[in-house]
């Protein structure tokens, strides 16, 4: 195995936009009673499938028993209002407008429905980063492989962080048509410089697309600071939707330029006449036809998310990563492998003292809920740090400093 990387830790800092205030945190027991599934286990997983709040499956479940009576059209008609909420709450949540938002299947069909919409031409540039999201990646490679456009990627400076002098330089040299980024990876709790980014991509007349599905409930987003162009989330990670929902923001910039997927909807356009169609005139001509029951779930996820507040959300995951991390760095033989700055939610690790199998079933023995990732999931970045598997751990603002405690015990307990 090549030789194994332990990142100094001395300079990191967690993610936090307002370390100068306190916002006031709702009551701990309360949310906990909210999340039936966190007595029984050391959920550690928000990164991959977190757990929905009792809310949540009300909703669905009351909107699926009176599908059982009325069917799913009928039941979506009479319910139009509620759906509707979903645009309010997301816009609520990015601090944008209803008609800037769409409804998506997942952050990958987001991001597919996103990248069918630029008019690529041969010799035309995507940016990215090292960190991208795989499926993000393997669309962008496909791009490349099809239509004959070039994939580069930006550096990272020694830390970890993005190298945002070789992205201006790149900008200036290549002219891209799309800089895409992940904000936050889904193997790293490195947090990326969304906002500078930005800044970038609308100096220079870029489009920018934001992966903000391992940001958006874990971190406030405020789209009027970040400046992108496309958006992209998923329900089920941090915010604490069901599967298979998602969404997507678009900027005005992007309506006004006339952009579309290029596979319409009927709830997208207006078949005007035999041979034409008229889109509709906000973000909702990026949204499938189907959408009704799982969009309930995603508004309620959403709402529950902006009721506790995202700033109160960010401090006490801050509090949480602190122990976690601080409490792993201790152990003997764990290799932390996060890297930046400004870092997340989101911890992994490696040990070269047990094999996964044995560390797996270890961890599970102690009914703790994590995630292994295996180099197909970040090629690049697993092979810069020399390793083959990683576990990844991601509380939540749910989880309290006892259970991170216990988890440190029991993984000082299993490498050892």
């Amino acid at each position: 195995m090549p030789e194994l990387y332990l990142f100094p830790y001395s300079r990191v800092c967690f993610f936090c936009p307002m370390q100068s205030q306190s916002t006031p945190f709702p009551d701990l027991a309360q949310l906990r009673a909210d999340t039936p599934g966190c007595y029984d286990h050391l959920f550690m997983n928000s990164a991959g499938a977190s757990l929905m709040p009792t809310p949540v499956v009300s909703a669905m479940m009351a909107y699926l028993q009176q599908e059982t009576q009325l069917g799913g059209y009928e039941v979506e008609r009479l319910r139009s209002d509620q759906i509707g909420r979903f645009y309010d709450e997301t816009a609520r949540l990015l601090n944008t407008k209803p008609g800037h938002i769409a409804y998506a299947y997942s952050a990958t069909h987001a991001c597919n429905q996103v990248l069918s919409a630029i008019p690529f031409r041969p010799g035309d540039t995507i940016l990215t980063t090292t960190n991208d999201y795989v499926s993000n990646q393997l669309a962008f490679l496909s791009i490349q492989q099809r239509l004959g456009i070039r994939l580069l990627r930006i550096n990272d400076l020694p830390n970890g962080d993005l190298d945002l002098t070789h992205l201006d330089e790149l900008i200036r040299t290549h002219r891209p048509v799309l800089v895409a980024i992940t904000h936050i990876p889904t193997n790293s709790g490195l947090v990326l410089p969304a906002e500078d980014v930005g800044k970038l991509c609308r100096q220079h007349n870029v489009w920018y697309l934001l992966d903000a599905a391992q940001s958006v409930g874990q971190l406030p987003l405020d789209v009027a600071q970040i400046q992108p162009d496309f958006l992209i989330a998923t329900g089920r990670k941090f915010l604490r939707g069901p599967r298979n929902t998602g969404f997507l923001y678009i900027s005005d910039r992007v309506l006004e330029a006339g952009l579309a997927p290029l596979c319409i909807d009927r709830r997208a356009a207006g078949w005007t006449t035999p041979d034409t169609f008229t889109l509709q005139p906000n973000a909702r001509r990026f949204e499938p036809q189907e959408i009704s029951l799982l969009s309930v779930g995603l508004a309620e996820a959403i709402r529950y998310a902006n009721d506790v507040s995202l700033e109160a959300i960010t401090q006490q995951n801050q509090r949480l990563m602190h122990r976690l991390r601080a409490g792993l760095q201790q152990i003997d033989g764990l290799v932390l492998l996060d890297r930046g700055s400004q870092q997340s939610n989101l911890l992994t690790f490696h040990t070269p003292r047990q094999s996964l199998a044995t560390l797996d079933a270890a961890l599970r023995r102690e009914r703790i809920i994590f995630t292994v990732q295996n180099a197909a999931s970040a090629l690049i970045d697993f092979q810069r740090k020399g390793i083959d598997w990683l576990i990844r751990l991601s509380p939540h603002y749910f989880n309290t400093l006892d259970e991170m405690n216990a988890v440190v015990d029991a993984l000082d307990r299993s490498v050892h």
